[in-house]
């Protein structure tokens, strides 16, 4: 059924999860991952990022190994150690999550809801779909060109994370560019294991050819975990010989399944649940046995020539640094065009809080102003509420 603009179609779960014949069973967002003893958190002296140290330049460029991307002027005089008050709430999460971990404790939806984080972001249609034996969700902003799609794969280490926890933030995303989003799922680590979901996010580049958009009419987004799969996904399009999006988007991505990023160490104290430990049982699940290091699993130490270009983008204090690091540097080695943006302060998947703060906000118009003219857009973003030209 086709909603109004700014209508929302909402069930009572909060995600898809274990198949069970008591639809209650789905309500919770994070599944219920396996035990894991998280190491107490220890209060010393904040870390220096070793020589890889994040420099903030004269109108707030931020350099990473000599790859550079300017600000918007919005954050010209911001501090690299000055963090908006709104985006202090992703932190709390994070923090309240490890707690009730290390604990063992439930926490009531209300409390652990992922997607409160973000703002609705208003005047955006969403419209379910069947793609194969999931559910995906049309995003359609008003104003948006219809032919332009960016196919969305959420994070949540392979054990929670859905189409709805996501759906805001996509919302904010497909907005800010002036595109329709296709946010999709795959199946969890308890369902199926590694390469199943690389297969899944293959199909649904697929169903979108399917349904008549051009290859150079899509692009490839997601993050954390969703990011790795957009990635190996392209990669396993260009092996077979398919036609590739025009561009990727990866946010705070898990691009390295074996964990071997120094940020692990640097930002422990500071990124308190993504702990290696926990980040290395999360990985155990789903890779059942496989080798970390496999390219598809961890593309850091994969072949990407002939990949489109990439934009990724990351918090400075969260442990998953280095994997977008290790990414950008592999990328730029094997010729590709790369962005890499790493925002001072900010914790994994910081974009959550968009419409709330001001850093997330900043992080989505900064890819969108990237992104758009590889999809052939000009004139005004639909975020402005304002029309636009498709070249």
């Amino acid at each position: 059924m086709q909603l109004r603009h700014g209508q929302v179609r909402l069930r009572s779960a909060s995600c898809e999860s274990a198949p069970s014949n008591d639809p209650a069973s789905s309500k919770y967002q994070w599944l219920v991952m396996p035990p894991c003893r998280l190491p107490p958190r220890r209060f010393t002296q904040r870390h220096r990022i070793g020589q890889r140290r994040i420099l903030s330049l004269g109108s707030s460029v931020l350099a990473v190994h000599g790859r550079s991307s300017s600000t918007s002027p919005s954050s010209a005089n911001r501090s690299a150690t000055m963090v908006s008050r709104q985006s202090l709430a992703n932190k709390a999460h994070y923090e309240i999550l490890a707690e009730a971990w290390r604990s063992g404790r439930e926490l009531p939806p209300e409390v652990s809801e992922w997607s409160v984080l973000t703002a609705e972001p208003g005047g955006v249609d969403y419209v379910e779909a069947n793609l194969g034996d999931k559910t995906a969700l049309w995003v359609r902003p008003k104003l948006a060109a219809e032919d332009r799609v960016m196919l969305y794969l959420h994070g949540g280490g392979y054990v929670g994370g859905s189409i709805w926890t996501h759906r805001k933030m996509v919302g904010h995303i497909a907005k800010a560019i002036g595109c329709y989003a296709l946010l999709a799922t795959y199946d969890y680590s308890f369902q199926s294991k590694f390469p199943r979901q690389i297969e899944q996010a293959v199909t649904a580049f697929e169903w979108l050819a399917e349904q008549g958009i051009r290859p150079e009419q899509i692009i490839g987004a997601g993050d954390s975990a969703g990011a790795g799969l957009i990635i190996a996904a392209a990669m396993k399009l260009r092996d077979i010989g398919r036609p590739l999006p025009a561009a990727i988007l990866s946010i705070s991505g898990w691009h390295d399944l074996s964990a071997s990023g120094l940020s692990y160490e640097a930002n422990r104290e500071k990124d308190v649940f993504f702990q290696k430990a926990t980040v290395d049982m999360l990985a155990s699940q789903v890779l059942a046995g496989a080798d970390p290091r496999h390219p598809f699993a961890s593309p850091i130490f994969a072949d990407l020539k002939g990949l489109p270009p990439i934009y990724l983008q990351a918090g400075e204090d969260e442990t998953l640094l280095d994997d977008s690091r290790a990414l950008a540097d592999r990328a730029k080695a094997d010729g590709l065009e790369v962005r890499l943006d790493v925002f001072p302060g900010m914790l994994h998947s910081f974009q959550m809080m968009a419409g709330r703060a001001p850093e997330a906000d900043e992080a989505i118009e900064r890819f969108a102003q990237w992104v758009r003219p590889k999809l052939g857009l000009t004139g005004t973003t639909a975020t402005r509420g304002e029309g636009q030209e498709v070249a």
